[in-house]
């Protein structure tokens, strides 16, 4: 090979270790979040994330096994891919969010990273949560730095041997290639139904199915999946033709169906802790997503 050759290869080999180090760089440094949000223990701050808590059903995964009014941690999921277990979240220092600042509580909502910049799997719907404006992650925070610390250490995740953390910087940019662009709507309430519906109450968490590698499809949102044994009910555009505003405000509020059935499974509890303790604007603006926009064009 000539000098020539030499150099040219020479730099064909400098570009593509720098394009492996930049995408490196942007799979694994811990993201890029606000350096000026601040946790706050004023009452309004506060009061708001508990608010935020609650629309968020956070409690229904991560209330203790004893106490179902503490966010102690614990519970089990069990997925395809393993068991995972929903964290300590009250702020004790050893074995909860005692030593996060509000950077950290930016970085696992909206971007899935652990304090230490590891991942965290997406049993924790932090792709449903990167939705959310940086006052409310923050303001979350807030909210559950102002709790009781209470120390319980929960197992550890329990994967296949092939299936660690790191590996969801992979997963991660599959699921960025999956998703579908956001919407924004010009009727103010059902835009406020979209944000709860898709992003803090992460409804498409549980009811929109999933491919192979647990990625959300997102053409077939909230076309129902399956859950272990349970069976997730659809509510997309077709599942939804016969309801009212009125008829899912009910549901929101009481669990009471059309046909005059109640809801079952995990939905009650999502019932009971979360969408009944909203207000009634929020559910209205839950209706509104979910049967003026959530319905064939034709119909609306």
């Amino acid at each position: 090979m000539t000098q020539q050759g030499h150099s040219k290869a020479k730099l064909i080999l400098i570009a593509v270790v720098l394009v492996l180090l930049s995408i490196a760089l942007r799979l694994f440094l811990p993201p890029s979040v606000s350096s000026s949000a601040q946790l706050s223990d004023s009452p309004a701050a506060i009061g708001r994330g508990e608010y935020l808590v609650i629309a968020g059903g956070c409690i229904s995964c991560h209330r203790g096994e004893e106490d179902e009014e503490s966010f102690v941690g614990g519970l089990a999921l069990e997925t395809d891919f393993g068991t995972f277990f929903a964290p300590n979240i009250t702020p004790d220092m050893e074995t909860g969010v005692g030593n996060w600042q509000a950077k950290d509580f930016l970085r696992a909502l909206k971007h899935g990273r652990t304090p230490s910049g590891s991942f965290y799997y997406p049993a924790f719907p932090f792709r449903a949560y990167a939705g959310l404006s940086d006052q409310d992650a923050v303001d979350i925070g807030s909210y559950l730095m102002s709790l009781e610390p209470v120390s319980n250490s929960v197992p550890k995740a329990q994967t296949p041997a092939w299936l660690n953390r790191w590996a969801m910087a992979g997963w991660n940019v599959l699921a960025d290639m999956s998703e579908a662009d956001a919407e924004n709507f010009e009727d103010e309430l059902v835009q406020r139904g979209a944000y709860l519906a898709r992003n803090l109450g992460h409804c498409g968490e549980c009811h929109t199915p999933r491919n192979a590698v647990g990625i959300l499809d997102a053409n077939r949102e909230f076309a129902g999946a399956n859950l272990g044994e349970e069976v997730i009910e659809a509510i997309d555009a077709a599942a939804m033709e016969e309801w009212t505003a009125t008829d899912l405000d009910l549901f929101l509020l009481l669990g009471l169906k059309p046909d005059g059935d109640f809801a079952g499974g995990d939905m009650n509890d999502v019932i009971e802790h979360n969408t009944s303790k909203i207000s009634d604007e929020d559910r209205a603006a839950l209706a509104a997503f979910f049967t003026r926009h959530n319905q064939p064009a034709e119909a609306q």
